[in-house]
């Protein structure tokens, strides 16, 4: 049995949930799905989602425990996490964050949730 586990995909206009097989790796779950979780550059230059360009950073809560390097030190300092590091095995919220140049984002505004 193929066990199915919501995650709410948040942008800043929306949000949807879509069903994930157990086991599932974030990125590629968002990408299949149509969600954008590269910059303008970095769709085309990327590391196919093996955690070496940090450019496939979300917001995720809960927060799963990392398993790479670059997701530890996310966690230990409040950054965004890799999605191509997660895999799917509780409900999640994922913000998709805006992107410029690269995988750089900008500063969260003040009136956002």
């Amino acid at each position: 049995m193929d066990e199915r586990i919501p995650v709410t995909v948040v942008t800043d206009d929306d949000e949807t949930t879509i069903e994930v097989g157990r086991g599932e790796n974030l990125r590629d779950t968002l990408l299949a799905h149509g969600f954008p979780v590269y910059g303008a550059v970095s769709k085309h230059a990327n590391c196919g989602g093996r955690g070496l360009c940090a450019t496939c950073t979300v917001e995720v809560d809960p927060a799963p425990e990392p398993t790479h390097w670059h997701d530890a030190a996310a966690a230990r300092f409040g950054y965004p996490r890799l999605s191509c590091c997660i895999e799917v095995e509780d409900p999640l919220r994922v913000r998709l964050l805006d992107k410029y140049v690269w995988g750089q984002i900008l500063p969260r505004r003040p009136d956002a949730p």
